[in-house]
């Protein structure tokens, strides 16, 4: 019975962790990550490296260096790079749209960050800073105006 308890504690636990709005929000995330990533790549190896390869006559996928009886693919790593900073620079573009968006439609809502009103104020006499509804600091003991 102790034990059927545990077991529905933990998988309640479980249910509740998996229900939060973060963990749906990651879960979306990585499975749209994964597919931009299959965009990229296609982009890389269908699209630019073939471009490239017209000024070079070579597939960056093929280079290849020979060091002892050692063959090092270097060209796959260029071809990583090139995804890497294609998707930093894509992901970079839609961050920077999202916030200039966001941005805009608290402006046009009128809901713009303002600041906080002041909670503390500089005593006349001793340059403490105090709360702002003081009357009397508590430094130097002067009596503050209204």
């Amino acid at each position: 019975m102790a034990d059927d308890k545990k077991k529905k504690g933990f998988f309640q636990e479980f249910k509740e962790f998996i229900s939060r709005g973060n963990v749906m929000d990651m879960a979306v995330g990585i499975i749209i990550g994964g597919a931009f990533t299959a965009i990229v790549n296609s982009l890389v190896d269908d699209i630019i490296s073939p471009l490239l390869g017209l000024f070079g006559n070579m597939n960056f996928d093929q280079l290849t260096a020979k060091i002892g009886g050692v063959t090092l693919t270097y060209g796959k790593f260029v071809t990583a790079v090139i995804n890497f900073l294609l998707i930093a620079l894509v992901l970079f573009c839609i961050i920077k749209t999202l916030n200039k968006a966001s941005e805009s439609a608290k402006k046009l809502t009128g809901h713009e960050d303002k600041p906080a009103a002041p909670t503390t104020k500089i005593c006349p006499y001793c340059k403490s800073e105090i709360p702002i509804d003081a009357t009397r600091c508590p430094h130097c003991t002067s009596q503050l105006d209204k």
